[in-house]
Parts: C-alpha cells; structure tokens; sequence
C-alpha cells in the first residue's frame, strides 16, 4: 500500500522551495545569457536566494544595439509622456514593495522594517525623478543675452546610450538613484546589477517590462561586474558611464577606455544613497544645444 502524502504532493509534510532562475532583460525581452551559465544568489548568511544570469560580453553588445535603437524614439517623445511612464513604473513599485523589501533584507541583511523604510524611499525617489521630466530643461535652459538683431536659445539634449553601473550595495535606492536620472532625461541605459545583490534590479526589470516604457530603454545585465564593464566603457556606441559601482582600480581603468571616444565618464561618489538628490545625476547625461535665429524687423 503507497504512503499517503500531504495536499502539497510531497511526503511527510517537507516541501522543496522552487528557487527562481532569472533571465537577462535586453530589448524589452528576457534572454537567457549567451553563455548559458548562471549562479547562486546567497543572502547575507550564505542562504541560496536564486540563480541569476551570468552575462558574456557578447550578451553587453547586444544590449548595446537594443539601447541605440531605442534611443531616437524615447529621446523624442515629450518630456511630459516620459514623467507618465516613469510615474506609471513608480506605481508598480509600490504595488510589489513588500516582494522588493524582502530583496533587500535578504541582500544587505537588514531587518524587515528598516528594509521597508528603503523599499518606501526608492519609490519616492523614482516619483522624484518622474517629476523632473517636464522641469528639467527650464533649469538648465534658457535665453542667452546677446547683442545685434537674433537671440540664441540654450536647451539641453539627452547624451545617448548610457551604461550605469549599479551600487554594490543598497540594492534598490542605490539602484533607483543611478538608473531613473538617466531615463527620464531622454537617454537609454545599459545597467550592470550589483553582483552579489543582484535580485532587486532583475525584478525591477519584470515591472519595467509590464509597464509603458519601450523595450530597449532599459537593458539589465547581471554578472561579474568588471567583465561586462569593460565591453561596455570600450564601445564606441555607448555615449557615456556612470562608475557608481566600481572599485577604485576598475574605476580607473574603466575612465581610461571610455577616453577612446570621447564618453562622458560620472565617477563613483561618496555613496550615501539616502540624501536628497540633487540635478548632478540628470545633468551629467545632457548635452546643452545652443541655437540662434534672427529678429525680424
């Protein structure tokens, strides 16, 4: 006679977790790595979290060519459309916020309420950001004071293709603070998630593709750090880097190559997530175009 089991279909009561395996984000679709090698996500006490992919450079590349040709489309739609779509994705974020605090507990080994509290501030700080869009240009912009009979406009412009790589740690706000000034500033982005915390950016990436923004404005790699980072700073179509979470040896090593063309390099800061954000993120990635028209008599 077969043993009887339990409601779950398992004996004696045990049941097995499913442990997620987690797929790239390129071009507004999930891909497994080109390599087809994963690994183990732990938390802080070594407890296995998920497998997460582990991106090739060739899997970089391929990000590279989503961003680009997502570019002209999400750098010409209006600065108003792109606030409604990050806003949109703000929503989402806080209708998951319990599955993201428990990311970041389990990623920085924090408590479950001080997990929350980061939980609350990265969807505040993406509303923050979602806010700018329609703002930003009147700030850095403007009319330039001239003499003879034209006046010149100043706006700014959205750099381009622009690879992000996430903090190591804070997990989410880190995360939130690099990716979301890129964005709503009209440029596309190629993120490197942190990669011993990885989980929070992977899912950021399933709200990203239920949301409105086009595939490709948003490409997510995961993986070792400085080998998807090198591709990325020597890619003569990635426009500029953001080196947030790069040692100060990659860092270095990272500027030098982004020197071959001419990228837009931002250094890695003090790395104190929680203060109140500033323009210097948005305004990094933005080119200013001056134009000049005659007056009419």
């Amino acid at each position: 006679m077969s043993t009887p089991e339990n409601t779950s279909g398992t004996r004696g009561g045990t049941r097995l977790s499913v442990l997620k395996t987690y797929k790239l984000y390129i071009g507004g679709k999930f891909p497994r790595s080109e390599s087809g090698r994963v690994y183990e996500v732990t938390d802080t006490e070594g407890q296995w979290l998920a497998n997460a992919p582990l991106g090739s450079r060739k899997d970089a590349r391929d990000a590279v060519v989503a961003a680009r040709k997502a570019f002209p489309g999400w750098s010409g739609a209006t600065a108003y459309n792109r606030g409604q779509i990050l806003y949109r994705i703000a929503e989402m974020l806080e209708g998951r916020r319990e599955q993201f605090a428990a990311e970041v507990a389990a990623a920085e080994g924090l408590p479950q309420d001080r997990a929350r509290a980061l939980a609350d501030a990265a969807v505040d700080r993406w509303v923050w950001y979602a806010g700018w869009s329609d703002k930003i240009a009147q700030v850095l912009g403007g009319a330039n004071p001239v003499a003879g009979p034209f006046f010149n406009l100043s706006t700014p412009e959205p750099t381009g293709v622009v690879a992000v790589l996430a903090p190591q740690r804070c997990s989410l706000l880190g995360l939130v603070s690099v990716l979301a000034p890129v964005i709503v500033t009209g440029n596309t982005a190629v993120l490197v998630t942190s990669r011993t915390a990885p989980l929070p950016a992977l899912s950021l990436a399933e709200v990203l593709a239920t949301s409105d923004l086009p595939g490709g404005v948003v490409n997510v790699l995961s993986g070792d750090t400085a080998q998807l980072a090198r591709p990325l700073a020597a890619h003569q179509d990635v426009n500029a880097v953001d080196l947030a979470g790069a040692g100060p040896e990659l860092a270095a090593e990272l500027e030098a190559s982004a020197a071959e063309n001419l990228k837009r390099v931002l250094r890695p800061g003090s790395g104190d997530w929680s203060a109140t954000p500033g323009l210097e993120r948005m305004s990094a990635f933005l080119e200013t175009k001056t134009v000049w028209h005659p007056v009419g008599a």
